[in-house]
Formats: structure tokens, C-alpha cells, sequence
């Protein structure tokens, strides 16, 4: 029989999309209050291979990863999913006169050594449900030294400056586990 264990700590990251980079940035800054300092930027990426946020969101989205300092427990990314929704929902009431109806998305997830994780409200049949309303997505998997996708992976995380990105956030986790091993019991103290 298999005993629960606790898992190691992961990476935790966010996507965001939007059409104003001002925007963007503003955003970056509510994350930061809230989960600390980034350790890890992306460029902004043209967000050009769906339509998918056009409606609500307005043409020519971008799109910009950031990967938090400090790592999380994999569980927290239900209450962190929480939260960057209440960050997306006052950024839409602060730009409701643009008419605007979603400003910014705000996508959170973490990397692990084998995975990337998102958190999302919406169900569909290879998610699964965490409570409160959110779920979570396997959408990228790490085999033979790179990131593959999945027949569901969104059509953006097929793009290869993404899987680079993704690729130096999981070395720094590597990085840091390595450390915390070598570490011995009570250091710091």
C-alpha cells in the first residue's frame, strides 16, 4: 500500500494576455504584491494563434510569462487561481470606461520536473476538479530532456519560445532543489 507523502515544492508561474502592455505590467505589479518577486520574464509574444479572446479581450493580445522567486505546494494553486481572479476582476472594473469587457488574463500555474500545470474554471474532460470552482490541466509534459504537448495543449503552448522559457524555470527549480538537498538539517537556524 502506498503512503501519502508530501510533495516537493514547485515553480509557480503566470501567464497573462492582454492588448495594452501598460496593462500587462500593471498587472505584473498586483502579482508581485501579492506572490513576491519574479525570478524569470519573458519577452511579450504576439498571442496570434486564436481567436479565442477576441471578443471580450480586443485585437493584438500579447502574451508574457513570469515565474515567481518563491516556490509553492501544488495545492496552493487552487487558492492562487482565486486570487489572480479577483486581481483580473478589479483591473476590469479600473478599465470598465475603455469598454473593455477583460482587460487582462490572468493564467496561474506552476512547473514541476515532469509537468506544467495550469489552473482553470473551466471543465472539459482531461481536467481535473480541485474545489471552490477551478480545475487543473496538465499542458505540457517534460520527456527526453524537452517539453511535449498534449492533443488538448492550447495552440500557443505549441510554440518553441515557450517551451525555451519553460526550460530555464524548471532548471532553476532543479537548481533549487539540488541546493535544498545539500543543505543539512537545521541550516539557517
Amino acid at each position: 500500500m502506498g503512503k501519502p507523502r508530501t510533495p516537493e515544492p514547485v515553480q509557480l508561474i503566470c501567464g497573462l494576455i492582454g492588448g495594452d502592455v501598460g496593462l500587462l505590467r500593471r498587472a505584473r505589479r498586483l502579482l508581485v504584491r501579492r506572490f513576491g518577486p519574479t525570478d524569470l520574464e519573458s519577452d511579450f509574444w504576439s498571442f496570434d494563434q486564436t481567436e479565442y479572446y477576441r471578443e471580450e479581450m480586443g485585437p493584438d493580445l500579447k502574451r508574457w510569462f513570469i515565474s515567481f522567486e518563491r516556490s509553492i505546494s501544488p495545492e496552493s494553486i487552487l487558492e492562487i487561481k482565486l486570487e489572480t481572479n479577483a486581481i483580473e476582476a478589479e483591473l476590469a472594473d479600473d478599465c470598465a470606461a475603455l469598454g473593455i469587457v477583460r482587460p487582462v488574463n490572468l493564467d496561474p500555474g506552476y512547473v514541476d520536473l515532469g509537468k506544467l500545470v495550469l489552473a482553470t474554471t473551466k471543465d472539459r474532460s482531461h481536467r481535473v476538479y480541485l474545489g471552490r470552482g477551478i480545475f487543473a490541466e496538465c499542458t505540457l509534459h517534460f520527456v527526453h530532456d524537452r517539453w511535449q504537448t498534449w492533443p488538448w495543449t492550447f495552440p500557443d503552448y505549441h510554440q518553441p519560445q515557450y517551451h525555451e522559457f519553460f526550460v530555464r524555470v524548471r532548471e532553476r527549480l532543479l537548481a533549487r532543489r539540488r541546493q535544498s538537498q545539500r543543505q543539512p538539517t537545521g541550516a539557517g537556524e
